[in-house]
């Protein structure tokens, strides 16, 4: 069924001159929905919030070469090898729950400085563990900041776009998806210099010297952001902040915008649309968001526990399936994850504002289900060409993610919630994904070791989940001004669910 949308688009701010007059956080949206001006901040403060995306992914893909050396070195069974291996996704699931309620109730900026700590401390007490048990106790701290900070980046790069049109709301979250390839590609870059590097009696130092350096990175991101990042302009103006709205819109967006000498209109726009509270993880389940929190969770959920079983494992997949050696593994897995899931995700930017997030997202899926029913008929390769045809499933698997639900589940995430629910609706998103994640990572070698490439059988599950969904649920929201449900009278869930019908345009 297409319908059109009931929710009001906020009015056009009243000009005086060149200076926009803002009344109430529905004029602050619409400064935001037009852009930013030439020379403003807005660029940045979405290139640091991808930097904090960049770092993420680094923490979470910085072991995947060196676990079979901490199992060695530790003499981990396969359980105790999950147990490292999903540490880090249990303290993201922990940190996603918390900082997507702390995002909405205290605001992006304070969220966004804080978070970087974790990266810093465990870093450097992963690089320094001395048993299995530190290890696996400093990725789930690094976790907790994983956790914390994909819910307030998500929100930053919603909230610093504009609309419609070429870089919109809808590209700048799926930046993060190519971003994410990018950091895992420089994690596999590190391994190779440091492994052409590293005398051979030292080969132990590896996954050392790869966890350590996240600290650099996050110690660099701290310090730019002191100086360039600003509260989200929309949420100040949803705390009643009309005037701090109009700093941030000035420093940030270039735009001189005058807060109007208006009792009665100023009254109702320092009313906060929506109190943030834990209650408002209830209100995602409620209303005209059920449906969308149900696609958004089977998206995350499916995505994240396919990509986590065949990128994690993709050095144990080429080295073991394949039986090649370390250097060529490393450079398969560079080459596969540059070469395609990278590409794919640049190439989901650039169209998704023409196509729509739900049409890529089901092309992906699509891929990755022939791709994962391919490899579990090809099995263990014996020959040449063989071996080309696996790989070249591999490289199809990678980029269906790129180019589907590794761009567009932070879509469906980010953008299918007001700026009042946002923090929250990443926030429990990221906490069910992190959790298909730790069960992905834990299960994955123990079903390897058990099943070899049978395994792709049961990973193929994921993305025909992720396509009946999409199928089932027909929600669009590139291009959608879902902030404008704030601004609805009452701005509660019953409210916005008798006004905001879903804008079905796939």
């Amino acid at each position: 069924m297409s319908v059109q949308s009931a929710v009001p688009r906020p009015a056009a701010p009243v000009s005086a001159g060149t200076h926009p007059v803002i009344r109430t956080a529905a004029d602050v949206s619409r400064l935001v929905n037009e852009g930013a001006a030439r020379g403003s901040n807005a660029r940045i403060v979405v290139a640091i919030a991808l930097g904090g995306v960049f770092l993420d992914a680094y923490d979470l893909g910085a072991l995947a070469f060196g676990l079979k050396d901490v199992a060695r070195e530790y003499s981990l069974t396969p359980a105790g090898t999950g147990f490292v291996a999903s540490a880090i996704t249990f303290g993201a699931i922990v940190g996603a729950f918390l900082g997507g309620f702390l995002t909405d109730r205290i605001g992006r900026y304070r969220v966004f400085m804080a978070d970087m700590f974790f990266f810093v401390v465990a870093a450097i007490a992963c690089a320094l563990a001395p048993n299995a048990w530190v290890l696996g106790g400093a990725r789930f701290v690094m976790g907790l900041g994983v956790g914390i900070d994909l819910p307030v980046a998500m929100a930053f790069l919603a909230e610093f776009s504009r609309l419609s049109g070429r870089g919109n709301k809808a590209a700048r979250v799926a930046m993060w998806c190519p971003v994410w390839y990018a950091a895992i590609s420089v994690s596999y870059l590190l391994v190779l210099a440091f492994y052409a590097t590293l005398p051979a009696d030292h080969a132990g130092w590896l996954w050392r010297l790869t966890l350590g350096f996240g600290a650099l990175p996050a110690l660099a991101i701290i310090a730019i952001r002191s100086r360039y990042i600003s509260e989200s302009p929309v949420w100040a103006a949803n705390q009643g902040d009309l005037a701090g709205a109009a700093r941030i819109l000035k420093r940030s967006y270039g735009i001189d915008a005058k807060v109007a000498d208006d009792g009665a209109n100023a009254a109702v726009a320092t009313r906060p649309a929506r109190v943030a509270s834990w209650k408002n993880y209830g209100a995602l389940l409620r209303g005209v968001y059920t449906r969308r929190t149900v696609l958004a969770t089977v998206i995350g959920v499916a995505s994240s526990f396919a990509y986590n079983a065949v990128a994690f494992g993709l050095p144990v997949i080429i080295s073991s399936f394949l039986a090649q050696s370390m250097l060529t593994t490393i450079l398969a897995s560079l080459v596969l994850n540059l070469g395609f899931a990278f590409v794919g995700g640049l190439i989901a930017v650039r169209i998704v504002p023409r196509v729509g997030a739900w049409k890529l997202t089901v092309l992906g899926y699509a891929i990755q289900l022939v791709a994962l029913i391919g490899l579990a008929i090809v099995g263990k390769p014996s020959g040449g060409a063989e071996v080309a045809s696996a790989v070249a499933l591999l490289a199809a698997f990678l980029f269906g993610q790129g180019i589907g639900p590794g761009s567009h589940s932070m879509t469906f995430a980010s953008l299918g919630y007001p700026t009042s629910l946002r923090g929250v609706g990443v926030g429990f998103n990221q906490t069910l994904m992190r959790a298909s994640s730790t069960v992905s990572l834990f299960l994955f070698p123990v079903l390897a070791a058990a099943l070899h490439t049978r395994v792709f059988w049961i990973i193929a599950i994921a993305p025909l989940c992720g396509l009946v969904a999409l199928l089932a649920v027909r929600w669009e929201p590139s291009g959608y001004d879902v902030d404008a449900e704030d601004f609805v009278e009452g701005a509660g869930v019953g409210r916005v669910a008798a006004v905001a019908v879903e804008a079905d345009t796939v």
